[in-house]
C-alpha cells in the first residue's frame, strides 16, 4: 500500500512541475513529495480473529451378482459427510464451533424397494473459554452440546406378502427417529488444556434436556409417565455433573486419530448410574481426493431400555457402533 502511495505521489508531483524549467525544481518537487509520504500515518491491516475449516465426505459402493453359485444379493450403498469448524481466538477469549453431519445407506436385492440406514448423524458442539490469564492452562468455560438424527429408522423382519416391493411389506419396528431421541445440555465449568492435543472439561452445573417426539418411543428413552394416563411426557430434564475429555492426534501427515469421552450423572435421579459417551475417529488420507475412515461409538445411558424377545419390556444394555467407509473427500482449507 505504501509503495503504491508512493508511485502515485511521484506522479502527481511530477505532472504539476511540467512548467518547471530547471532541473533544481523537479528535483525539490520529488523530495517534498517522498518527504510527506514517510510522514504519512501507517494504515494498519484489518485482524481476523476466526479459523474455519470444512470438510466433506461422499462414497458409493456396489455388488452385481449374475449367475454367482455363491450366492448373495445385489446391493449399493452411499454415505456423506460434513465436519465443519469455526473457531474465535482473541487474547484471552476462544469460541469454539464444531458441526457434524453423517448419513449413511443401502438398498439390497433380499429386501427391494427398502432403504436401510447404516450411518445418521446430527452433532454440534459450540464451546466458549476464558482464561484465567495469559501463562494458565485453565480456561472458564460454557458449552452447548446438541445430538440427533435425520429421518426414522426401522428394524425389519420376515415379509408380510409373498412379493415384498416396499417397506411396508414387511414386518418392521420402529427404533428411532428425527429428534427421537435428542439430546441437548449447557455445562458450565472450567477446561483444562495441557497440550495441544488433550483437553478435560470439568462442569459441576450441567443442565440439559432428553427429547422424544414420537410417543411409541418414549418409554424407550426414559421419559416419565402423565400422571393418570398410559402416556408418557415428551421431554426429560436432567441437571447434573459433566466430565468431557478430548484427544486430537495427527499421528503423521496422513494418519489422524480422535476420540472424546463424556460422563454424565444426574443429581435428581440415582447419580450413581453414570452416562458414557464415547466416541472414536480414524482416518487414513491416501491421497488429496481419497480417505478410509474408521469411526466408533459406545453408549450406556442407564434410562434408555432397549427390548428384546427376552426381555419385552426393555434392559438396560451397552450400545455399540462401528462404521468403516472408503470415501471421496475435498477439503476447504483452513483460512483465517
Amino acid at each position: 500500500m505504501r509503495k503504491k502511495l508512493f508511485f502515485l505521489a511521484i506522479c502527481l508531483q511530477m505532472v504539476g512541475v511540467v512548467g518547471y524549467s530547471q532541473e533544481n525544481d523537479v528535483q525539490k518537487a520529488v523530495a517534498d513529495a517522498a518527504n510527506a509520504l514517510s510522514n504519512a500515518p501507517e494504515i494498519a491491516e484489518k485482524v481476523n480473529y476466526w479459523t474455519t475449516s470444512s470438510i466433506f465426505d461422499v462414497g458409493l459402493s456396489s455388488t452385481m451378482l449374475q449367475n454367482w453359485a455363491a450366492g448373495g444379493y445385489n446391493t449399493i450403498a452411499i454415505n456423506a459427510g460434513i465436519d465443519a469448524n469455526a473457531n474465535y481466538k482473541k487474547e484471552l477469549m476462544t469460541w469454539g464451533n464444531r458441526l457434524q453431519l453423517m448419513y449413511a445407506f443401502y438398498v439390497s436385492g433380499d429386501k427391494p424397494g427398502v432403504i436401510q440406514k447404516t450411518n445418521d448423524l446430527i452433532k454440534l458442539e459450540s464451546a466458549w473459554g476464558y482464561r484465567t490469564s495469559e501463562t494458565s492452562k485453565w480456561n472458564y468455560s460454557a458449552s452447548l452440546n446438541f445430538r440427533s438424527q435425520f429421518t426414522d429408522s426401522y428394524k425389519f423382519g420376515n415379509p408380510l406378502v409373498d412379493e415384498p416391493y416396499g417397506p411396508n411389506d414387511y414386518a418392521k419396528t420402529l427404533q428411532s427417529g428425527f429428534m427421537s431421541p435428542a439430546y441437548t445440555n449447557i455445562a458450565l465449568g472450567m477446561t483444562w488444556t495441557p497440550s495441544a492435543w488433550f483437553s478435560a472439561n470439568f462442569a459441576p452445573l450441567t443442565g440439559g434436556f432428553t427429547i422424544c417426539d414420537i410417543p411409541i418411543l418414549r418409554k424407550t428413552y426414559g421419559m416419565k409417565p402423565i400422571e393418570g394416563t398410559e402416556e408418557y411426557r415428551s421431554s426429560l430434564f436432567q441437571f447434573g455433573a459433566q466430565v468431557t475429555a478430548n484427544v486430537k492426534l495427527n499421528i503423521n501427515e496422513v494418519f489422524k486419530f480422535e476420540t472424546q469421552l463424556v460422563l454424565f450423572s444426574d443429581y435428581l435421579n440415582k447419580p450413581q448410574n453414570i452416562r458414557v459417551n464415547w466416541d472414536n475417529k480414524i482416518s487414513w488420507q491416501l491421497n488429496k481426493l481419497f480417505k478410509i475412515s474408521f469411526d466408533t461409538w459406545l453408549i450406556y445411558d442407564p434410562i434408555v431400555m432397549i427390548p428384546d424377545e427376552i426381555h419385552p419390556e426393555g434392559i438396560q444394555r451397552i450400545q455399540m457402533k462401528e462404521y468403516l467407509s472408503f470415501n471421496l473427500t475435498y477439503t476447504f482449507a483452513p483460512k483465517k
